[in-house]
Formats: C-alpha cells, sequence, structure tokens
C-alpha cells in the first residue's frame, strides 16, 4: 500500500480521523508531516515525524510544511456543522481558502496525489436513495457550501494545472477519539448520554431519520486505498453502505450495554429527518470492503469510553435563532 510515496503531508493530522490516519502512515514506515493548529499531544504518537503548529489558512505556512511532499492528504477543517452557522466567515476562510492554500502548496511542491477528504454534507437533503456521486450538491449549511467550495476548486485544479487531485466524501464516522465539544455524530452523543445515565437527546423522527454510520478505521482504510488506486478527478463516497434509524441505533445501545434507555424526543426541530445513506459502489471498485458493523462499533467505542466520559457540550443549529439539544 502507498509503495510509491514516502514523503506524506497529513492537514489536521491532530484532529479526531486524522490521528488514525497518521497512526495508519506510521505502520507503513512513512515519513509523516502533520500541519495542525492544534496539535496537543500528537508528538506522543508522531515518533521521528515532523510536527507543525500551524493553520491552514497561513498560506506561507502550508507551502514550507508541503515542501518535499508526494502525497498530501488534506483534513484540516471546520467540520463542525453549527459552528459554520454561527460564525461562517471563519468556517468558509478554514474550508475553502484553507484548501486553495493546500492546493496552491501542493502544485508549487509538485506532489503525486492530493486527496481532499470532503463531507456528505455537500449533498444537502437527499432528492434519492441510496445517494451515488452523480447525485446533485446543494447543501443547506454554510458548512457544506465551504466543504463544496473546497471540493470545485480541487477539480478546478485538476483541468487547469492537471494537479492529481481525488476527492473522499464521508459520510458519519464515528470511533474512539471523537471531540464531545464538537462532535454532532449522533453514535458517540448518545453512548456519552446513556452511560452518564441521562436521556439520549434525538433531533428530529426516530425512524423517518436514518444515517449512513462507519467506524473510524474503515474510513482510514477507504482513504489509503482512494491514495493508492484512484484515478485523479474522481469523487468517491465513503461510507458503510448501510442504513440506520435513530431508533434502531439506540436499540444497539442498549443491547451493547444491556440497560435501556432514557430518551427525549426533539420532534419540533425536523431539518435534518430523511435518509442519508452512501451507495458505496464507487469505492468498493477499489477493493474496500466495510469491516467493522455498527453494533461491533458500537461495542468498542462504548469500552473506550467507560463510565461517565465527558457528555456532549456542543448543540445541533440549523438555521440561526434554532437551538436543539440543551447544552450541558
Amino acid at each position: 500500500m502507498l509503495d510509491r510515496y514516502t514523503r506524506i503531508l497529513v492537514t489536521g493530522g491532530a484532529g479526531f480521523i486524522g490521528r488514525h490516519l497518521v497512526a495508519a502512515l506510521l505502520e507503513l514506515d512513512k515519513q509523516v508531516v502533520v500541519l495542525d493548529s492544534r496539535p496537543t499531544g500528537l508528538d506522543q504518537v508522531l515518533p521521528g515525524g515532523t510536527l507543525v503548529g500551524a493553520d491552514v489558512r497561513d498560506a506561507k505556512k502550508v507551502v514550507q510544511a508541503a515542501e518535499g511532499a508526494e502525497l498530501i492528504f488534506h483534513l484540516a477543517a471546520n467540520a463542525n456543522g453549527t459552528r459554520s452557522v454561527l460564525d461562517p466567515r471563519f468556517d468558509f476562510e478554514t474550508n475553502a481558502l484553507g484548501t486553495f492554500n493546500v492546493l496552491e502548496a501542493a502544485r508549487s511542491a509538485g506532489v503525486q496525489r492530493l486527496v481532499y477528504v470532503s463531507s456528505a454534507s455537500v449533498y444537502g437533503k437527499p432528492k434519492g436513495f441510496p445517494i451515488d456521486e452523480e447525485h446533485p450538491t446543494r447543501p443547506f449549511v454554510p458548512y457544506g457550501a465551504s466543504k463544496l467550495s473546497g471540493e470545485l476548486c480541487c477539480l478546478a485544479f485538476f483541468e487547469a494545472y492537471g494537479l492529481p487531485v481525488v476527492i473522499a466524501r464521508p459520510f458519519c464516522v464515528y470511533g474512539p477519539g471523537e471531540n464531545p465539544h464538537t462532535s454532532l455524530v449522533e453514535v458517540s452523543r448518545y453512548l456519552r448520554w446513556h452511560l452518564n445515565r441521562r436521556p439520549i437527546q434525538v433531533v428530529g423522527d426516530l425512524d423517518r431519520k436514518t444515517r449512513d454510520f462507519v467506524y473510524v478505521s474503515d474510513v482510514v482504510q477507504a482513504l489509503l486505498l482512494i491514495a493508492d488506486r484512484a484515478p485523479a478527478g474522481e469523487v468517491f463516497n465513503v461510507g458503510s453502505g448501510q442504513e440506520t434509524s435513530m431508533r434502531e441505533l439506540i436499540e444497539i445501545i442498549e443491547a451493547v450495554t444491556g440497560r435501556r434507555a432514557l430518551i427525549r424526543e426533539i420532534k419540533g426541530v425536523t431539518d435534518d429527518s430523511y435518509r442519508l445513506v452512501a451507495d458505496i459502489t464507487h469505492l468498493r471498485g477499489l477493493g474496500y470492503v466495510p469491516k467493522v458493523p455498527l453494533e461491533e462499533g458500537v461495542r468498542r467505542l462504548a469500552g473506550e469510553l467507560g463510565e461517565y466520559p465527558a457528555l456532549p457540550s456542543g448543540v445541533t443549529i440549523f438555521r440561526k435563532g434554532q437551538r436543539a439539544e440543551e447544552a450541558v
């Protein structure tokens, strides 16, 4: 895997997915450079690597970090949809302008491959099921718009300059290492409330709201395959391909923990009560096979969190003045 590449830059390598990706690259004996604005503690898992504490919005620092890189994984981003609603300028500058900076640095460095980690949020409210890569893109929060802007920049650099970019669109990623203050994916949030004997706060409809939950190690597998095998200029959904309703997720949590859950339904906020599930046929063509079923992933995560983990503190906001969960 990745035999053609020795020196690899990972932007956002101190983040949730980034840390898992960096660990996998180190196991492959790669020379890893990490650029992250919040690199706290990463030096403990990056022996012999290079850590650049800088913001992706700093174009000069990005160029310096990319020098000598043969492959770039671009994960640095604001990944919180609520923050994008509350502070759209920060979101756009980080996700869109930050991606432009990485593309310019990649072009300057003459990299052989750039993998841009986008988001399923670019699709907006689904018009079909399951969602393939040809589905229309019409995001309804600034986060989705900024990630789509990054995609368009990637494709423009591919067409105009021949920069070998590939785009990955992860769906609902969960697993150990998520930040409870910013992550809004339901698996970790629901587990944290449940393990603390608190009511699980369900935004929207328990049955109509369905998601494609994908374990973080499967996402890392997908990113490595995309970097290694995907043709330049293409887009790939990254998910499990399995549909799970919020009710089914809670039932899995109950089965794993051996006790009934308390539930607080927030029925008045239904902006995201829709079916969001990936068609992963394109990714399977690269040899991708999801390995961690949801029940096993929940079991692993519950073991990692232990009793009384930190509670989620972020709230879901889709539009100005709207508020869903009760903040801790």
